[in-house]
């Protein structure tokens, strides 16, 4: 199918100061169609959705999501519905260059009438964003009320993500151990793995990380806080107190669970040696048992691997016994909503709907690795990522907020990277108390400064 790919036209049509640079975005397109006189195959609805006309800006990053629109003619589809709807769907080059035009265009008045937010920035454009709680859109998708703002539903999450631990079956059977269900459990499963498998090979990895590029330890460092407590909203409370890192608060008893692990010798000689990259390849061929990554990390390795068939799954247990809850995180992921500043709301919401209908949604979700977040339109997992399912039935979800403008203006000011903490964790001499100590004492004067309540 003819991709359309014209240029992007809409920076010319607005003030020149309020999107100054818009123009010179690099990979910026947008995808355009014209009015197409197609009835609605539906003719009980043809009447109703004829009376919808106008024209929407459907402003997107996603580059995957991009591929499937041209080469399935989202718009063209739409219009069978809608034929009287004309939408420009403008592609931005990546989610850094999308919230800097966005930002800019809320002060314009002239944000896109349907677009997308991330779990952290819907606090951001909440005043922006049109309630979709009537929308059964937002009603059979698994999450969206989870991420609801003020009792509003903010935006329909178009994916969800799931974390897991991946394994070799075969390995662990070989050593004598079981998939770990508590955090001691995982401890002492990683030392047996370390001290079989590492008396005949000194390079062997029970846990493969790639601390050097620091951000592979996100599993751990990010999501493990609110693991702990249950609680998604984890770093969003955090930026309401003085003191988030003292002893008996979620994020110092992850951290200390996490620097424990981190402190004995189940990661290979060098773990700040090797990158994300190079640990995933040696895992894929056995010289580690256990690599912690999202849904999207299983192409990796079996593009590594000569044969996968022994590669599990499971989540990872951060619970201190088997009778607490075992928590598991999962991530809305492309929230879409409808704009304030939309001419066309009704055709906004309707486009919305359409989308997450039989019409579209089921073919784009099939089309990505990520998991549906449509309770009408469930996606059989992969096989082995299934797996994680099997070995915990009864697992409580964690919807995870990767922490809203408070949380992010503190982490600014205090310079405070968790993922650069993780890897700091590795090093000879590092003082775990003394850092949590002193972070404290930095986000207090932060939250003043800021004016943080």
């Amino acid at each position: 199918m003819r991709k359309r790919m014209l240029a992007l036209g809409l920076c010319a049509a607005m003030t020149a100061g309020a999107l100054a640079g818009c123009s010179s975005s690099p990979g910026t397109t947008a995808t355009t169609a014209k009015n197409q006189e197609t009835a609605s195959s539906e003719a009980g609805n043809t009447e109703a959705k004829e009376d919808l006309e106008g024209s929407l800006v459907f402003a997107i990053w996603d580059n995957n999501l991009m591929d499937y629109i041209d080469e399935n003619d989202m718009v063209g589809k739409f219009q069978e519905k809608y034929p009287n709807a004309d939408i420009e769907v403008e592609k931005i080059k990546d989610d850094s260059e999308y919230w800097n035009a966005m930002k800019m265009r809320t002060s314009a008045n002239q944000l896109p009438d349907v677009m997308f937010n991330k779990p952290f920035t819907l606090s951001r454009f909440k005043d922006y964003l049109v309630d979709l709680s009537d929308l059964e859109a937002a009603k059979n998708n698994e999450l969206a009320s989870g991420y609801a703002m003020d009792g509003k539903v903010l935006g329909v999450p178009m994916t969800a993500g799931y974390e897991y631990v991946y394994y070799w079956k075969d390995m662990f059977k070989e050593a004598g151990v079981e998939v770990p269900t508590t955090w001691e459990d995982l401890e002492k499963t990683a030392q047996t793995l370390q001290e079989y498998y590492g008396k005949s090979d000194p390079d062997f990895m029970a846990i493969a990380l790639g601390a050097k590029d620091e951000w592979p330890d996100y599993p751990y460092m990010e999501f493990m806080p609110a693991l702990q407590g249950g609680n998604g909203q984890n770093w969003n409370d955090m930026a309401k107190t003085d003191a988030p890192f003292a002893e008996g608060t979620d994020i110092n008893k992850a951290y200390n669970k996490v620097f424990n692990l981190f402190s004995k010798d189940v990661f290979g000689k060098d773990p700040l040696g090797m990158g994300n990259d190079q640990v995933t390849s040696l895992f894929a061929q056995k010289k580690a048992a256990i690599i912690a990554l999202g849904d999207w990390g299983l192409q990796n390795i079996q593009n590594g691997s000569d044969d996968a068939s022994e590669l599990g799954t499971f989540y990872l247990p951060v619970r201190d016994s088997k009778d607490d809850p075992f928590r598991v995180i999962v991530q809305g992921d492309s929230f879409m909503g409808v704009t304030t500043h939309s001419k066309n709301p009704d055709l906004a919401k309707a486009f919305v709907e359409w989308f997450y209908s039989e019409d579209w949604y089921p073919g784009y979700i099939n089309y990505v690795t990520s998991a549906s977040s449509m309770k009408n339109f469930p996606k059989e997992k992969d096989p082995i990522l299934a797996q994680a399912d099997d070995q915990q039935p009864d697992k409580e979800l964690v919807m995870y907020d990767g922490g809203g403008d408070d949380f992010q203006a503190i982490q600014n000011e205090i310079a405070f990277d968790y993922k650069k903490l993780g890897s700091q964790m590795f090093t000879d001499g590092f003082d775990l108390k003394a850092e949590l100590d002193t972070l404290n004492t930095k986000w207090a004067e932060a939250r003043t400064k800021l004016g943080i309540k």
